[in-house]
């Protein structure tokens, strides 16, 4: 088996798992591996997974990096028995809003052309929600080409736009899009939501229950082991102290994260000498909060650029416990999924989000963190305190986020999941 992606990881074929065998998928999405997004990543595991149960898997997708200018991967590659088809488009890393526009119109016309070209009758074709609206693109192509159109919600645009204070959406072009995009989800034969909250968004969108299937992402947790030291080579690699309390976050923060409840339990906590911060990753919520964290002074804030997904369990150990946050207006239209990997990894889950969120739920129900509500700098900061200051407490917190992960969110038991809902649509006339 011929691998062009280093750390990618290999579901083996065995004769039990041969129910996709003569099916065929196309799943369309900007990024792929070797890319090292989280979208990119579980799209990876799925499509080798599925193809290790005998599916004839090929990728439509771009030639970039996420988040890195003057990179062009191969047009053509075969990755563990995957078939991945990268199509031209405008890379607007560093065109700000008017390059990101760019970006996806080129890959809307390219993978559109791509997809027309490859798909025939019975091919399911599996559009994700990068870039927004693509499934509109997919869905013209499968009409043409009798194929079967399938939505995995990552995110609902263009409400997130809208919340993110694009001001000209919210109007009569928001509405249009709006109108749009409920069409693809209504003519679909089936949508995969990633959350209960968000489920219960598009079935309000007038999509039929019957055809959504409510799947969590997950994270790799066969690779990514528990682990009862703290990375001491990567903490002293990375200026942290050995003996210090870190509070970590890892992957992309963008603009439906909040940080400034942070910074603020921060300054409480500036004579803590002991306790760390330490950000692994990137996106645009991050590059502000390290100008700020270094305009205010902080010592003991510490950046990181992404790691190979082969180090990620190494890193996600560096911290005691592992933080993340999502704006209360954006419940339901984003999961923040990455709580599956700080479990993973056997860490407390310290969540700033909306109280009624969905992982506060999960926290207070399984006890595998703290929750506050964002603009709650003092509970943040004593909720930091107490883990920094009781850590056989924070250790049996993660332990418990372990387990919640084992009995409930696995990655094979996810994946087996989506086999399910696709061979069973594949049976379906």
């Amino acid at each position: 088996m011929v691998s062009d992606s280093a750390g990618v990881p290999d579901f083996p074929k065995d004769d039990s798992a041969r129910a996709g065998g003569g099916r065929r998928i196309v799943f369309v999405n900007r990024f792929y591996a070797p890319d090292h997004s989280a979208t990119a990543q579980i799209l990876t595991d799925l499509a080798e997974y599925l193809a290790g149960r005998g599916w004839e898997v090929e990728i439509v997708t771009s030639r970039l990096i996420y988040g890195t200018a003057g990179t062009s991967l191969p047009p053509r590659q075969r990755i563990n028995d995957v078939t991945v088809t990268r199509v031209a488009t405008v890379n607007g890393a560093t065109l700000g809003l008017v390059g990101r526009l760019l970006a996806y119109l080129t890959f809307y016309f390219s993978a559109g052309w791509a997809l027309a070209r490859c798909l025939r009758p019975g091919t399911i074709v599996v559009a994700k929600t990068d870039p927004p609206l693509i499934a509109l693109v997919a869905l013209v192509a499968c009409r043409l080409r009798g194929a079967k159109l399938v939505n995995w919600v990552q995110d609902l645009y263009p409400e997130i736009a809208i919340e993110m204070g694009m001001s000209a959406l919210r109007g009569p072009v928001g509405g249009a899009l709006s109108a749009l995009r409920d069409v693809a989800l209504r003519r679909s034969a089936l949508t995969v939501a990633i959350g209960q909250r968000m489920a219960d968004r598009i079935a309000r969108h007038g999509v039929s229950p019957d055809r959504i299937v409510t799947i969590a992402n997950w994270s790799d947790d066969e690779a990514i082991s528990p682990s009862v030291t703290n990375s001491p080579a990567l903490r002293k690699d990375w200026g942290l102290p050995a003996d210090a309390f870190v509070l970590a976050y890892s992957g992309n923060l963008g603009r439906a994260h909040e940080a400034d409840t942070l910074l603020a339990a921060a300054v409480l906590l500036a004579r803590r000498s002991d306790i760390w911060f330490l950000f692994v990753g990137g996106g645009h919520a991050q590059a502000e909060l390290r100008r700020n964290a270094m305009a205010a002074g902080h010592e003991h804030f510490v950046f990181q650029p992404y790691q190979p997904r082969a180090r990620l369990s190494e890193s996600l150990a560096v911290g005691d416990a592992h933080w993340l946050s999502l704006r209360p207006e954006f419940e339901g239209l984003i999961v923040p999924s990455k709580v599956f990997g700080i479990a993973a990894a056997a860490r407390p889950i310290v969540a700033v989000c909306d109280p009624a969120g969905e992982v506060p739920a999960m926290i207070a129900e399984t006890r595998a963190g703290v929750s506050v509500a964002p603009g709650n700098a003092a509970g943040l900061a004593a909720a930091i305190v107490a883990l920094a200051d009781d850590r056989a407490a924070c250790r049996a917190m993660g332990d418990r986020a372990r387990a919640m992960l084992q009995r409930r969110y696995q990655r094979r038991t996810a994946l087996d999941q989506w086999a399910l809902a696709l061979e069973t649509l594949a049976e379906r006339d």
